[in-house]
């Protein structure tokens, strides 16, 4: 790797398992201290020390549940003290549903909208308060492909995802005139090789994990699902001073989906 992210210190949502652990992995290898937060902490500490059997020091993991205003207020400030500030944020964690506006409960559409929307306005909303002090700053937002093509059976997930999306524009231009100097961005994924597709796989009774790929690769002009990597490459250059100049993007990683 280049120390593309040498001397940034990031915060990463969801970092357990999936696009959280392979973006946290992929900004150590390149120079960056990472807080990985979790409400499954056991795989958040155990994704940490994976990360710092090769890169000593370079990450932490913290207890954290991104749909709770308090839990948000802790996790800023165990980071803020374990990093000596941090200047990344991601936020990555969400949950997926599946269910038409007929369908979908509204205790369900509330769980979804709680861990896939509000817990960015609260992860912008505390960040903000460090990160100002430790510019040059980029917030990466997780939305989806959904967030900006709607499906008939996905009206929680649409809802959340295209909230993001707007979220995110709307923190770039709030942070651009206050003069900080923090960027903020979203990205789009389809379908990605993660525990949450599978689990999405198996309500749908899609068959075994090679079956649900086969089908939905179909509908890719690339033939193909991506890899958390794909993901992790574009998180990388969105962090970096490199994208120096680009804020309230939406940055789709979707083999060429959307282009249809």
């Amino acid at each position: 790797m280049t120390g593309r992210l040498e001397g940034k210190r990031a915060v990463i949502t969801g970092g357990a398992s999936g696009l959280g652990a392979a973006m946290a992995q992929m900004f150590a290898a390149e120079g960056a201290q990472v807080a990985l937060t979790d409400l499954n902490l056991e795989g958040a500490q155990a994704m940490a020390a994976k990360i710092n059997a090769e890169f000593q020091g370079a990450a932490c993991a913290f207890a954290h549940n991104v749909a709770s205003e308090e839990s948000w207020i802790e996790v800023v400030k165990q980071a803020d003290e374990a990093m000596g500030g941090f200047n990344i944020l991601v936020n990555n964690a969400g949950i997926g549903s599946m269910g038409s506006v007929e369908d979908e409960s509204f205790k369900n559409w509330k769980k979804v909208m709680a861990v896939d929307a509000d817990s960015v306005f609260l992860g912008c909303k505390y960040a903000l308060g460090v990160m100002k002090h430790h510019g040059p700053g980029s917030i990466i937002n997780i939305s989806s492909i959904a967030g900006l093509y709607a499906a008939g059976n996905m009206s929680a997930y649409n809802a959340a995802k295209a909230a993001v999306w707007l979220l995110s524009k709307s923190v770039a231009l709030h942070c651009a005139s206050q003069n900080y100097d923090i960027r903020s961005n979203s990205i789009h994924p389809v379908f990605i090789k993660t525990p949450i597709l599978f689990d999405m796989g198996k309500v749908l009774d899609a068959g075994s994990d090679e079956e649900l790929m086969n089908k939905l690769s179909r509908g890719i002009p690339l033939r193909r699902i991506g890899e958390p990597d794909d993901i992790a490459y574009a998180a990388v250059y969105l962090a970096s001073d490199e994208s120096k100049f680009v804020t309230g993007i939406e940055l789709k990683i979707d083999g060429g989906m959307s282009a249809q």
